[in-house]
């Protein structure tokens, strides 16, 4: 009996330490890479930088038209995906039957959809957006498409959000003779907003490190001047970093370095904003 619990505990220790390898390999990997982004890039970040446009000359190199690309892309991208994602999600779990084939062959299309490569989602929105609608290769049609990218995204997660809403508020709701709408205004939505705003903010922050499905609908890798409305030609950060990455010069090697440093402060800040949120709306509730 006594040889068996010790055995027990030795598989049990065993468990632990492999699964603490597990999670110290990622650990480690991810500082080596850190180490040497850090390294390479932060002598060359400043305000020049920051401002100027692409060039040939390293020195001369900046993000400024990335910068400002990415805003407009991301900032369209949440204006389309956020109020499509919880409709849908307010439909499928207010309104719809549940109990029907349309129901469950829509909801496992959804979650489907989170998975499928950005590459397929670049090919749909140059076949939409930039031939059939006739967008061509703008911001909108790179919007467009990272919306349609993150959308099964904001959608699960809004889901989960309303799911979480407690039935006997809802129940309080109708009781005091509130109609559906006024239930789902008034009960629904303040509950699972921190939910909904946290998916869609941390989706968002997917969408800004994406590039292949902009390259895909036409995301330019050159832009020395910044778009001045939604039809305009445009480029974003990753885009950028990628093209400096493939340059001959080692100088550009550590502008891209630099470039990803700035990239990830912008998903740090994204991440910290969706945590604000969350805490803020919840404090509220």
């Amino acid at each position: 009996m006594l040889n068996r619990v010790k055995r027990r505990k030795l598989i049990d220790n065993i468990f632990k330490n492999i699964v603490f390898l597990c999670t110290m390999f990622g650990v480690v990997i991810l500082v080596v890479l850190m180490f040497d982004i850090l390294r390479k890039g932060l002598g060359w970040i400043n305000l020049n930088f920051l401002t100027h446009f692409p060039s040939r000359f390293p020195k001369k190199a900046g993000l400024a038209s990335a910068i400002v690309g990415t805003s407009w892309i991301i900032t369209l991208t949440a204006l389309i995906a956020f109020p499509l994602g919880v409709g849908t999600a307010l439909y499928l779990e207010e309104y719809a039957n549940k109990t029907t084939k349309f129901f469950k062959i829509l909801e496992l299309n959804i979650a489907n959809l989170a998975g499928v490569p950005s590459i397929v989602y670049g090919m749909l929105g140059l076949s939409v957006f930039v031939q059939m609608l006739g967008f061509g290769r703008s911001i909108l049609s790179g919007a467009f498409t990272l919306a349609l990218l993150i959308l099964p995204v904001v959608i699960v997660s809004a889901q989960e959000a309303i799911k979480a809403v407690p039935n006997s508020a809802k129940e309080g709701a109708y009781a005091l003779g509130m109609t559906k709408w006024q239930m789902i205004k008034c009960v629904v939505l303040p509950y699972a907003m921190p939910g909904m705003l946290t998916g869609s903010i941390l989706a968002l922050s997917r969408a800004a490190g994406e590039a292949a499905p902009l390259i895909v609908v036409g995301a330019a890798a050159y832009v020395p001047f910044f778009p001045k409305n939604i039809f305009d030609i445009f480029t974003v950060m990753p885009i950028q970093i990628y093209n400096w990455t493939s340059r001959p010069q080692e100088d550009f090697q550590y502008i891209a370095a630099a470039g990803i440093i700035v990239l990830m402060i912008l998903l740090l800040s994204a991440n910290g904003l969706a945590i604000y949120l969350r805490n803020k709306y919840q404090q509220d509730i």
